[in-house]
């Protein structure tokens, strides 16, 4: 019986170990593809493409295989990955499918237009109440990325995967097509993330905010003003 305990253990210990360096490469890959290709050396494309075998060839990378970033693309809950064979010469390659630093020019994002089936009503930003202080007054700012990330709804909502950090306890909504009405342009990426890179100085206004919420510990409407 103790063996066989033993065992279980051992194989759950080695399952753990697995998932928590899956959890280092899909962090490692996130980093390179989103904002250090360039320093790492690695050749990205204007889609935002880099080629896998020139990732596990980098010193970051070398102590992974191919099934790693399989799998680490393929378990990845909120599908932050593109993993295909590149059109012309069928070699592999990934990437990130947003968050950049990096100016990336073809990211296949579809534009949001005035009235479409998929323009929503409303989109929500996630952050955090030590800031929405700064952000009643000033605004949400895509920072030192290209875009502010907007979901179609909360975690947990039907259809959300992805757009919000789930340790956030503040939901900012935006009227989108208000925003869209003032040139304010919206983007669909792969991965059903909402995207926009704001007015000319990267920002979304608080005139365009519709609702706030604390999320946590009880949920529970914020005034705008």
């Amino acid at each position: 019986m103790d063996s066989e305990r033993g065992g279980r253990g051992g194989r759950g210990r080695r399952r753990n170990h697995r998932e928590d360096r899956d959890v280092r490469l899909s962090k490692s890959i996130s980093y390179a593809l989103r904002h250090g290709a360039n320093q790492m050396g690695l050749q990205m494309g204007s889609d935002g493409f880099v080629f896998v075998e020139e990732l596990l060839a980098h010193s970051q990378f070398c102590s992974y295989s191919l099934e790693d970033i399989e799998r680490a693309v393929a378990t990845n809950d909120k599908q932050r990955f593109k993993l295909c064979p590149h059109p012309e010469d069928g070699r592999l390659q990934i990437r990130a499918n947003q968050g950049h630093t990096v100016q990336v020019r073809d990211l296949e994002l579809r534009p949001v237009l005035p009235g479409s089936p998929d323009c929503p009503a409303e989109a929500v930003h996630g952050s955090y109440l030590s800031k929405w202080r700064s952000i009643q007054q000033h605004g949400l700012s895509r920072m030192k990325r290209t875009h502010i990330h907007l979901a179609s709804g909360l975690p947990g909502d039907q259809g959300v995967i992805s757009g919000m950090r789930r340790d956030c306890d503040l939901a900012v909504f935006v009227d989108v097509p208000k925003a869209l009405a003032d040139g304010i342009e919206f983007f669909w990426s792969e991965n059903g993330v909402l995207l926009t890179s704001g007015n000319a100085e990267g920002k979304l206004l608080p005139k365009y905010f519709s609702r706030a919420l604390r999320l946590r510990p009880t949920r529970s409407i914020l005034p705008l003003q």
